[in-house]
């Protein structure tokens, strides 16, 4: 009898009632899933165990070439391998396989780790415990026992990419759970804005936050998540308005190492960080046509792909978008997607600008005074009744953010211990003059001339002020350099 046929049976010529051994195996339980990667140096075994697992498995790669280990793990990805110990240049020692065992727990140090081995003893064996070694797999071998060896094989490594995808997510959890926040308003719209979200505390609902830059739709979609059933998982904060369209899939959906020029290492999308959470996707009204359809089919199909892999990831999030755009105009004007607003806008928040808010201008500007008093050392115990009139007379073009940078400011710059009206510095806003230039072009390199100027060159301010992205602002810029 040949080699191949005695490792494919089971059984040698000394032991030829081991023949049911064979017909056994049939009956193990295996779910056709895992990948296996063989290295032996003989030929008929990997011959052997190939079609002994073939049919009980996703896949099966051999190669009696060690040093090509590295690479399969790159590019076949395995979840266990099957590793002679001793190789031509080593007969019985098991030095060889130490070695590249050793090389495969320094890339992957959860990888489940099989030595095959004729030469086994109760020393080496303590020796390959101790070094990661899962199990054995004995020459010749019984069918049904390397079955089963291969099957709490799989069953491990499963576990251990469960236990590494959990220390993730405890990861990702730690670094984006965003603090309670502080929200301060009192004014009838603010109260009506609260009683919408109180009334969304125990859904899973996508919502849509629509309102003016500076507003704190970054604070609202804050409180959904504290005030939801997911409170406590993963919050993924992104702004789409940053992110180049070549960006887009890799951050949003994660790519393996070796996808493109730069992916030195495999990395998670948002999606997959954000798994059982909530991911809030800021911006989004600046998704160009490709960007759109790529999310639109991984909510459709509640699955990404990472960049570089075939394998479908399953993904759980509760979903807030929010936008400064007329979104509803961008729709009509075939701008953005209606089937993907209809995915993500199932509950619409409109959140209020400052000039709308009446009395909140006095308590956040007092929030503010406090705060920054605190931060820089100072004693401003009050606001002055000339400069109250003067910040609630004010129509607030960048609401919440420019009154901000506004009492900081003021701050920094009083030397006494009350805020006045001169102490407020703020950006005169012009009304309309009959026979101006309308141009459009003209007007908006003005615009952006004027934004520049009042945020001392600062991009984020200017962009702030101008009720845009700084994405879309460097694209306006690069518009009109070209001209």
């Amino acid at each position: 009898m040949c080699i191949t046929a005695q490792y494919m049976c089971g059984f040698t010529q000394s032991e030829p009632n081991n023949w049911p051994i064979f017909v056994e195996q049939k009956r193990i339980a295996m779910n056709k899933e895992g990948k296996i990667l063989i290295v032996d140096d003989n030929e008929d075994i990997l011959f052997a165990l190939n079609l002994l697992l073939q049919p009980h498995v996703e896949k099966v790669k051999v190669t009696t070439r060690p040093e090509r280990i590295v690479d399969f793990m790159e590019s076949y990805r395995p979840d266990v391998i099957l590793l002679d110990m001793n190789f031509h240049h080593d007969a019985s020692s098991g030095q060889e396989g130490f070695h590249w065992l050793k090389q495969i727990h320094s890339i992957d140090p959860n990888m489940v780790v099989i030595f095959i081995t004729a030469y086994g003893d109760t020393e080496k064996a303590v020796r390959a415990i101790k070094a990661g070694v899962t199990d054995f797999i004995p020459k010749p071998w019984e069918g049904e026992k390397l079955l089963a060896t291969i099957s709490s094989a799989l069953q491990l490594s499963k576990s251990r990419n469960e236990v590494s995808q959990l220390r993730k997510q405890v990861s990702a959890l730690e670094s984006n759970r965003p603090p309670f926040p502080e929200i301060v308003g009192e004014s009838e719209v603010m109260q009506a804005l609260y009683g919408t979200i109180d009334k969304l505390k125990d859904t899973d609902a996508n919502i849509l936050l629509l309102g003016e830059n500076g507003t704190g739709k970054d604070l609202i979609a804050n409180l959904l998540y504290h005030s939801s059933p997911r409170a406590g998982k993963p919050f993924v904060h992104i702004d789409l308005g940053s992110i180049p369209e070549s960006l887009f899939e890799s951050e949003l959906f994660g790519h393996e190492k070796g996808a493109f020029t730069d992916a030195k290492r495999e990395k998670q999308g948002r999606f997959e960080i954000a798994s059982e959470g909530t991911l809030f996707l800021d911006e989004v009204g600046n998704l160009s046509p490709f960007m759109q359809a790529k999310l639109l089919t991984v909510l459709e199909k509640r699955e990404v792909i990472r960049l570089g892999s075939t394998r479908r990831v399953p993904i759980n999030v509760r979903l807030i978008c929010a936008t400064n755009a007329d979104i509803h105009e961008m729709t009509e004007r075939g701008e953005f997607r209606r089937d993907l607003l209809y995915r993500i806008n199932t509950i619409e928040l409109h959140i209020p600008p400052l000039r709308e808010r009446g009395s909140d201008i006095l308590l956040l500007a007092d929030f503010f005074r406090e705060k920054y008093c605190r931060k820089y050392k100072k004693e401003i115990r009050s606001i002055a009744t000339s400069a109250q009139r003067k910040l609630q007379e004010y129509p607030w073009p960048g609401n919440v953010r420019e009154l901000q940078h506004a009492m900081e400011r003021a701050v920094i710059l009083s030397s006494g211990y009350m805020l006045y009206a001169d102490d407020i510095l703020l950006t005169p806003v012009t009304t309309g003059r009959r026979n101006e230039n309308l141009n459009l072009e003209e007007l908006e390199r003005k615009a952006i001339d004027q934004a520049l100027k009042q945020s001392d060159g600062n991009m984020n301010r200017a962009a702030d002020l101008l009720g845009i992205s700084r994405f879309a602002l460097y694209r306006k810029m690069g518009k009109q350099s070209e001209k």
